[in-house]
């Protein structure tokens, strides 16, 4: 079984209201939770659906796949020497360590595991 995981594809938005009523209004995806004017969780499936503003998106303007993993540095290391490229180095935020990065194409990615508690 892989150690990695695909939970989470992230949107950017100038306007996150507006994007929230589009995604659950229009489509119907629940509202997991917002985080003040800059970040929102939708119910997805198995995947989350996120909505960034650039304050909150680890590459605003891009589709971004976030993929769970138990070794954010590890991965970061092996998409880094597999010709991918690593935009932030291993950090981490409040509430997990992530790694934001590109594949071998320039597609990006975020590498993210929940920090310990």
């Amino acid at each position: 079984m892989s150690t990695r995981e695909v939970k989470m594809i992230v949107l950017s938005t100038d306007d996150l209201d507006e994007s929230i009523r589009f995604y659950t209004e229009t489509l119907g995806f629940p509202l997991k939770f917002r985080d003040g004017d800059h970040f929102a969780a939708l119910d997805g499936g198995t995947i989350t659906l996120a909505l960034a503003t650039p304050l909150d998106h680890p590459i605003p303007g891009q589709v971004v796949v976030g993929i769970k993993t138990a070794d954010v540095d590890a991965d970061a290391a092996a998409v880094d020497a597999s010709g991918g490229a690593i935009a932030r180095a291993a950090y981490n935020d409040a509430h997990e360590r992530r790694a934001v990065g590109y594949d071998s194409q320039g597609n990006g990615l975020v590498f993210y595991s929940p920090l310990a508690r």
